[in-house]
C-alpha cells in the first residue's frame, strides 16, 4: 500500500493496530497461565475481554470507512510479543514472573496508547467523528488497564518480587 495522504496513513495504522490486537489476544492466555498472583490473573483475563471489544470496535471503524477489516503485520507488536516470550522463558521465580508480566503488559499498553491516541487525532482531522468516538473508547480502556497494572505492581507485586 502506497501512503500518500493522511487517509492512507490512517488506514495503514488501523490495519497495524488490528493486527496488533489480534496478536495480543493470542498472547494473553499464555501470560495468564504464567501469572501466579490471582489479582494479576484477573487483570489479564479482564484485558483479554477488553481486547476482544477493541477488535470489534476496529472492525466497526473499517465498516465506517467501507474497507475490509484486514490487519497488516505490526513489527512493533511482533517484537513486543517475542520479547515477552523470551523473558518468560528465563524466569523461574513466581513473584519475579508476576512483576515481569506486568512490565511486559504495560509495554504493550503504552504502544497501544500511542497508536490509539494518534488514530483519534487523525480521525477527528479527517472528519470521521464516529470513528474517533469508537477509537477514543478503546484509548480510554487502554489508559485504565495501564493504571490498574501500575497500581497492582506498586501495591503488591514489585515488593513481593524484591522480597
Amino acid at each position: 500500500m502506497t501512503i500518500e495522504t493522511l487517509d492512507d496513513l490512517f488506514l495503514h495504522t488501523l490495519k497495524d493496530v488490528l493486527y496488533a490486537e489480534r496478536k495480543i489476544l493470542k498472547a494473553l492466555p499464555k501470560m495468564e497461565r504464567k501469572a501466579t498472583d490471582q489479582k494479576l490473573k484477573t487483570a489479564l483475563l479482564s484485558h483479554r475481554d477488553e481486547t476482544e471489544d477493541h477488535v470489534v470496535r476496529l472492525e466497526e471503524v473499517f465498516e465506517i470507512l467501507g474497507k475490509p477489516a484486514r490487519g497488516a503485520k505490526c513489527d512493533a507488536m511482533v517484537g513486543l510479543i517475542e520479547e515477552a516470550e523470551g523473558l518468560m522463558a528465563e524466569i523461574s521465580d513466581p513473584e519475579t514472573m508476576d512483576a515481569a508480566l506486568i512490565s511486559l503488559a504495560q509495554a504493550v499498553e503504552h504502544y497501544e496508547i500511542a497508536r490509539y491516541g494518534t488514530l483519534v487525532a487523525w480521525a477527528k482531522q479527517l472528519g470521521l467523528l464516529e470513528a474517533a468516538a469508537l477509537l477514543k473508547s478503546t484509548l480510554d480502556q487502554e489508559y485504565g488497564a495501564d493504571k490498574a497494572l501500575s497500581k497492582l505492581a506498586e501495591q503488591r507485586l514489585n515488593a513481593a518480587a524484591a522480597g
